[in-house]
């Protein structure tokens, strides 16, 4: 009894020092929560801020179309495999200064792939494309009724996210990945060659284009408009000089698959990441080259014969901006808003995913980076524009990235967006004077 009595008398003592230690470790927090929420965790050119305007859209926001009255289309890339399974593959936000609510969500296909154009948002599944119809705000009028434009495009387990764009000629352009790293007898393999004709072409590794209007197409009645581009994942239109720009994924594992003609180092730097200005007919030379962004030329793949100096031969474009290996662009965007200071109207900014495969020496990339252009045409070096999505400079370094950065869009004020497809994450990137 004494002790129940002793027990009484003590908690009001005990809860006012938990108060105090309380309060102590709440004052600290202010401080710390502070210095990381600063921009989002980012790091970013003087004038500009960043806010995660929303987080854990589950599945991972892959492309997004933003609407002029604030809403943002997100596109869900999720697979039973890589991740649990959602239901809806699109997610419609509504953006009200920094932060966004979800409206509603639709789409059954998993994909990455969504664009709007003159009154439609398409969006893209790792084997079709559909459209739905817009309403005079840019509201879908039957999510559950999307027409289908293209049907059965090549998936293999590699590559199969379909990026997708509609020009102002009613075209769509669809990137299709090579099933494939570089085309070998059996892929992946130590010292195995490449397959004379590489029967990848055909049906993948290239942009083909589509009319975006007609439905239920297929290979047969689309046109390959440029082959030869192992995968492309980020592309946008430049209306400076109207054509279609494309960031190639480089081939993989030099090192690995030919010991005797590539060490780690190179490994790790090589091939380079290509911006490709594409015209019809353009072959950008997968498998049987790469671009070498050391030695400033195209070379042979050591599949096709190649010893890492030997120039390529064949009618190849070359790519009209290099980048280090291994960095996965999976982002570009041509930045034509008025809010960002002049230097960067016009020119190009560019997501990187993030390196896998560059060990023993570090990871690279997870970051936004931005390239000037003049003319229509890349214009001096590029530089780092937004950091610090993947976390700590330990995490950047092992690959084990808190965010990637993904999809780009611009606001209807001029501000930008990042998707990230790790923890489904939405930034806003603005700029004050």
């Amino acid at each position: 009894m004494k002790k129940k009595k002793l027990l009484t008398l003590l908690l009001p003592v005990v809860a006012v020092m938990g108060l105090i230690v309380f309060n102590s470790l709440k004052s600290d927090v202010p401080k710390k929560h502070k210095i990381i929420a600063d921009n989002a965790g980012l790091t970013l050119p003087a004038g500009f801020s960043a806010a995660m305007i929303i987080d854990h859209l589950p599945g991972g926001a892959r492309e997004m179309a933003p609407t002029p009255e604030g809403d943002l289309y997100v596109k869900i890339y999720h697979t039973t495999q890589r991740r649990a399974f959602v239901s809806k593959g699109i997610v419609e936000l509504h953006v009200d200064g920094d932060k966004a609510t979800v409206k509603t969500s639709f789409g059954s296909f998993a994909g990455s792939g969504i664009y709007i154009k003159k009154g439609y948002l398409y969006a893209s599944s790792d084997t079709n494309v559909f459209r739905y119809k817009l309403d005079s705000k840019n509201q879908v009028i039957n999510p559950n009724e999307p027409e289908k434009i293209v049907s059965d495009l090549v998936a293999r387990r590699e590559h199969e996210p379909k990026a997708i764009l509609v020009d102002d000629n009613n075209n769509l352009y669809v990137n299709i990945g090579a099933f494939s790293n570089s085309c070998q007898v059996e892929d992946r393999k130590q010292g195995s060659m490449g397959i004379k004709g590489c029967p990848v072409l055909d049906s993948a590794a290239g942009i083909w284009m589509f009319k975006a209007d007609k439905p239920n197409q297929h290979y047969k009645d689309g046109i390959r408009y440029a082959t030869g581009l192992r995968n492309v994942v980020g592309f946008d239109w430049n209306y400076q000089d109207n054509q279609l720009f494309v960031m190639q994924h480089g081939r993989d594992q030099l090192n690995t698959i030919f010991p005797n003609l590539y060490d780690a180092k190179q490994n790790a730097e090589l091939p380079a990441e290509c911006m490709y200005a594409l015209k019809k007919g353009d072959n950008a030379g997968w498998p049987y080259m790469y671009y070498d962004q050391i030695q400033h030329k195209k070379i042979i793949a050591p599949e096709y014969g190649g010893d890492g100096k030997k120039d390529a031969e064949g009618n190849f474009i070359d790519p009209v901006a290099a980048y280090p290996g291994h960095m996965a662009p999976n982002g570009l965007l041509f930045y034509t808003g008025n809010q960002f200071p002049e230097k960067y109207k016009n020119g190009a900014f560019i997501a990187f995913h993030g390196s896998w495969n560059r060990a023993p020496e570090p990871q690279a990339g997870y970051f936004v980076v931005f390239q000037p252009f003049k003319n229509g045409k890349p214009d001096g070096k590029w530089e780092v524009f937004a950091n610090g999505f993947a976390g700590t400079q330990a995490q950047t370094e092992s690959g084990r990235a808190e965010h990637r950065p993904c999809g780009l869009a611009m606001a209807p004020d001029g501000s930008i967006y990042v998707s990230d497809d790790t923890k489904g994450t939405i930034y806003k990137i603005s700029y004050k004077k």
